[in-house]
């Protein structure tokens, strides 16, 4: 199975930890972020992953040649431009020949979801692509049916709402958790250029295929992209939870 893995980001809430190298290897109970999802994937029998890169990029691929982690690792170098996370799939599409479903998984992001359960209910499903959600408070979050099919997004904050569909019954918020099981097929339906959000291409291709939501309440999860999520994560780690 193949995977991406989204290490390309600023890391600007990081702060200081970030001014003189990658959010990616900003270390987590002692072991850099890109190393904890990269043990996390091969879990789940993924053996060829590509990682993008873009802020102090060397370093990412000065630690990647250093250590073998097992899967086959390649770079998309966003050196030129950071293309957040649609632009930067789009991007890295050659790598996903083929029929297979792969995984795109956030560098900051630590779980205990079984992705290879994930992946089996992704295939079962006939969805274009099936993103991890959670029941937790947000201020963005997509919209689902009660068939967990994708109808629409909203910030609470800004009050913005777009609806893929006009929903039977009033849709039901989750928060996305930062990990995508995609079929390649969706390649040829991303007409979105340059630097775009994969969240826009969701909501815009759900209105004719079938974007699904695999709730994974109530496993753990956390974004490690501020000081305090790192150490959350920490004392979860020392608590003996297995990532």
């Amino acid at each position: 199975m193949k995977a991406m893995i989204l290490a390309a980001g600023l890391g600007t809430r990081l702060g200081p930890l970030t001014s003189d190298q990658p959010k990616a290897l900003v270390k987590v109970a002692g072991k850099p972020m890109l190393q904890w999802v990269i043990e996390k994937l091969k879990q789940c029998g993924v053996d060829e992953i590509i990682i993008n890169v873009h802020h102090f990029a060397d370093q990412v691929q000065d630690f990647l040649r250093k250590n073998d982690f097992g899967p086959a690792i390649t770079i998309s170098d966003e050196s030129p431009l950071l293309l957040d996370t649609g632009g930067g799939l789009k991007k890295a599409s050659w790598f996903f020949s083929g029929s297979d479903p792969f995984i795109l998984h956030n560098v900051d992001v630590l779980s205990t979801i079984d992705l290879h359960k994930m992946a089996e209910i992704h295939k079962k499903s006939g969805a274009l692509a099936t993103l991890a959600v959670s029941v937790r408070t947000s201020s963005r979050y997509f919209l689902f049916d009660e068939g967990m099919n994708l109808s629409g997004w909203e910030n609470t904050t800004s009050q913005e709402v777009i609806l893929s569909k006009t929903p039977v019954h009033p849709p039901v918020r989750y928060a996305f958790s930062g990990i995508h099981v995609i079929n390649p097929e969706i390649f040829k339906f991303i007409e979105e250029e340059e630097r775009f959000s994969m969240v826009d291409v969701y909501v815009r291709l759900a209105n004719n295929h079938i974007i699904k939501g695999y709730c994974h309440s109530p496993d753990h999860w956390i974004d490690m992209g501020r000081m305090k999520d790192i150490e959350k994560a920490e004392e979860m780690i020392r608590r003996g939870v297995k990532i």
